[in-house]
This record gives C-alpha cells, sequence and structure tokens, in this order.
C-alpha cells in the first residue's frame, strides 16, 4: 500500500504531536474527526483504536484517502507532514487554490512552512491561552458559587464581570486552538447565565433577562445542551417574577426537550420538575403543582444513580422539593400546612448555602406570622438575622424588609422588639 517513490513519514508520534497541541484527546479527536467528515460530506470514519495505531505504530498505518482528506482539513498540512508513508499519487501539489491550470482542490495544504507552525485558531496575535488559562479562569468560574452562597449575588457580580471582561478580551485578542476556544465559549455562555441569575436575586429582571438572552445564544453556540437548560431554569424564576407565565412555562417545557434529547440525569429533572411547580404556583393551578411536586420526589429519589451531575445542578436537594411544596401550600391559603415542609426545608439545607438558608428562615418566619404564630415567627427572624451578617442579597433584604411591614401591625412586645432589631441591622448595612 506504501509507495516506495511517495513522501515518508517520521512516525506515529507526530500525528499524537498534533492531536495533543490541538488540546484534544485520543476521545475528543476521533469525535471532532467525524464532526469534520460530516461538514465536508466525506464518507469517513475513525475509531479510538485506530488512531491509536497511527500514534503508537512506526511507520503508522496509511489513512485511506477519504481520512486524508478529513485529516488535512483539521491540521492544515499535508498528511506527509502527520508522520505518514504517503504514495506519490497522494501528495498535493503546491498552488493557489484558485489556480486556473486546475491543479486540485486540496492544493492549499501542501504548503507546510506557513501551515505547520499550529494547529491552532487564532482570535488574535495576543498571547497563548492555553490548558492552564482554561484551569485558573474555571477556578475562578467556579468560586462564583461559593460566593454567591456565602457572601450574596452582590460581592459575586462584581467578580463575574471581572472575569467575563478577561475572557472577552482573550477571544478577540489571544491565540488559542479550536479547542480551548470552544472552552472559552462555553465560559462566557456560564458567566452570562451568573449575570442572569444576579440580575434575579438583585431585583434587576430586565437585566437578568437580557443576560439569559445572551446565555442561551452563547450555549446554542457551543452546542450544549445542559448549559441551556441551566440558563432556562434562571428564566422561569426570572419570567414569573415578571408575571410572564406563558414565557416561564415555554422556558419549562423546553428545558424538557433539551434534557431528554441530551439523556440528562434525575438531578437536572428534579430541577426541571421544581421549576414547572414553581410555574403551576404561582398561576394557581394547583393540580399541575402537586404532579410536578410528585415528579420532583421520583426524581429526587433517584439522584443517586446519576453517574454525572453538571456543576449548577449540584446545589439541589430535598430541602427545594421541601421549600416548593410549601410554596404551594402557602398559595393555597393554607399556612399552617406549609409550616412543617419548611421547617424541614430550613433543617435540611447545607451549611455552606449560608444566603439560601438565611432566605429558608426568613420565609419560615413570614408563613408563620401567616399563621398567627408571631411570637414563633419573630424569633425565627431573630435566628434569620444572626444568620445574614455579610451577605449582600437584595432579595433577602427584600424579604426581611417584607416582614418588618407585616410585624409592625401587630402590638406585642415580640413584635416591637423584633421590628426594632430588623431596623438595626438593614440600617447597619448587614443584609
Amino acid at each position: 500500500m506504501r509507495g516506495t517513490g511517495g513522501n515518508r513519514g517520521t512516525g506515529g508520534n507526530e500525528i499524537a504531536r498534533l492531536r495533543q497541541s490541538a488540546g484534544h484527546t485520543q476521545q475528543s479527536f476521533v469525535l471532532t474527526f467525524r464532526q469534520e467528515a460530516s461538514r465536508l460530506g466525506v464518507d469517513a470514519s475513525l475509531s479510538v483504536r485506530q488512531l491509536r495505531r497511527w500514534e503508537c505504530q512506526s511507520p503508522p498505518p496509511l489513512p485511506h484517502p477519504s481520512q486524508q482528506v478529513v485529516l488535512e482539513a483539521l491540521f492544515g498540512i499535508p498528511l506527509s507532514d502527520m508522520g505518514f508513508d504517503v504514495p506519490e499519487h497522494r501528495v498535493p501539489v503546491s498552488a493557489p487554490i484558485g489556480d486556473t491550470e486546475g491543479v486540485g482542490r486540496r492544493t492549499f495544504v501542501a504548503d507546510a512552512a506557513a501551515l505547520a507552525a499550529t494547529a491552532v485558531v487564532s482570535g488574535g496575535s495576543g498571547p497563548r491561552i492555553g490548558a492552564g488559562d482554561l484551569v485558573r479562569l474555571r477556578r475562578r468560574l467556579d468560586s462564583l458559587y461559593r460566593t454567591d452562597h456565602s457572601k450574596g449575588s452582590v460581592p459575586a457580580m462584581a467578580e463575574a464581570c471581572r472575569i467575563e471582561h478577561e475572557v472577552t478580551r482573550a477571544l478577540g485578542a489571544a491565540s488559542y486552538t479550536a479547542r480551548v476556544g470552544r472552552q472559552l465559549q462555553t465560559i462566557l455562555a456560564e458567566l452570562h447565565g451568573h449575570r442572569a441569575w444576579y440580575g434575579y436575586d438583585g431585583g434587576r429582571l430586565a437585566e437578568g433577562r437580557a443576560a439569559c438572552m445572551e446565555a442561551l445564544a452563547a450555549a446554542q453556540l457551543v452546542d450544549d445542551p445542559l448549559l441551556q437548560v441551566s440558563v432556562l431554569e434562571t428564566l422561569t424564576l426570572l419570567a414569573v417574577r415578571s408575571d410572564r407565565a406563558w414565557e416561564a412555562a415555554s422556558a419549562v417545557e423546553n428545558a424538557y426537550r433539551l434534557a431528554r434529547q441530551a439523556g440528562a440525569g434525575h438531578t437536572v429533572h428534579l430541577i426541571i420538575a421544581l421549576r414547572d411547580a414553581n410555574v403551576a404556583t404561582h398561576v394557581g393551578d394547583l393540580t399541575a403543582a402537586r404532579r410536578a411536586l410528585s415528579r420532583a420526589v421520583s426524581r429526587q429519589g433517584r439522584v443517586d444513580a446519576d453517574v454525572e451531575v453538571p456543576g449548577w445542578a449540584r446545589f439541589v436537594g430535598p430541602f427545594e422539593v421541601d421549600y416548593a411544596t410549601a410554596d404551594m401550600y402557602v398559595r393555597a391559603g393554607q399556612p399552617r400546612r406549609a409550616v412543617p415542609f419548611l421547617r424541614a426545608a430550613v433543617s435540611g439545607i447545607g451549611g455552606d448555602l449560608l444566603r439560601n438558608s438565611a432566605s429558608y428562615r426568613v420565609r419560615l418566619a413570614g408563613v408563620l406570622l401567616e399563621a398567627g404564630e408571631a411570637e414563633e415567627a419573630c424569633a425565627e427572624m431573630t435566628t434569620a438575622l444572626d444568620a445574614c451578617g455579610g451577605i449582600s442579597s437584595p432579595r433577602l433584604l427584600s424579604k426581611v424588609e417584607g416582614f418588618r411591614h407585616a410585624v409592625a401591625r401587630i402590638d406585642s412586645a415580640a413584635a416591637r422588639e423584633c421590628g426594632d432589631r430588623i431596623r438595626e441591622t438593614v440600617r447597619g448595612g448587614i443584609v
């Protein structure tokens, strides 16, 4: 199969080097190869086993002509420069692609001196962005969850904007491989999703919705359906707060569809079911709310079977199911039935979720007040205020202020003392 008069390669290690410099594992390269073949309209396939033979044998087995087309398109260099012994008749001739002499469709790949430098897609002529930079950015991105949960959305938003500026600048001015570029775009999509949540928490609903649209577009561009689900989950909350029930319902339906197509696990489906319950509770369809909560309970019971859970979905748990159930009972005008579910939610929420823990306690205090348990409500609010220290969350502050207005209508020493404590806390900027 190998012609004696052809161009002689340097062995299988060269294609391994090219693959690694492009930022691919063997598995991801095989997937990219198949995608490129589809784009080119070429009937070519590749398995991990065959790729390993190319990389480990010296000289490596010669790829089929259709595989050659895809490899040369992916790396931008002739097959002979990838370490293969190529017969003369399969070595492309160096000439411009628009040459009037008709020297062949793939002649542009033969100028190895110009194209072999890298298998890189450059966003610009600036510094090179590599795997180490991605690890650093991903670490900062993941820390946003901790900042939001422990200190609130205000400081988290400030850090998100700093990271977003850095990522956007890198995409426009740095050089990177296609794989790294896709990861940068994915990080940018996640940052838009974070900003959407911060808009929700801060009561800036229009800003949050605009960030959702940016996040959805970015997630679609990188073809990440589960990332789209995470954005739709936030869009549901924003739409409910904006009294756009039709939009919230559509977001839930699309989230279900994407999750099914992606083969998402029980944890992701649990979150969607909870948003489904939020929408149904908001519009007063308590039958639909119970149905969605039943689905949530079923999914919650099977989350341990999930092999992999997206980072954005790792903070859900039974406490959210209890909280959503309590919401349903409050909407039904039955605050007393909501109280045990809220107590369970407060008891079950993790210690790391400080902002949500404080928010749950404030909600419990408000429902206790609705149920006629003023003294117990004030005691719960005092505990909540003790937990609010250092948390900057406009949504949490709004809940605390709402309780203060409600408790002001009650003529008792405990109510007056609680109102005074809230005023001192808010005035001191603790919340």
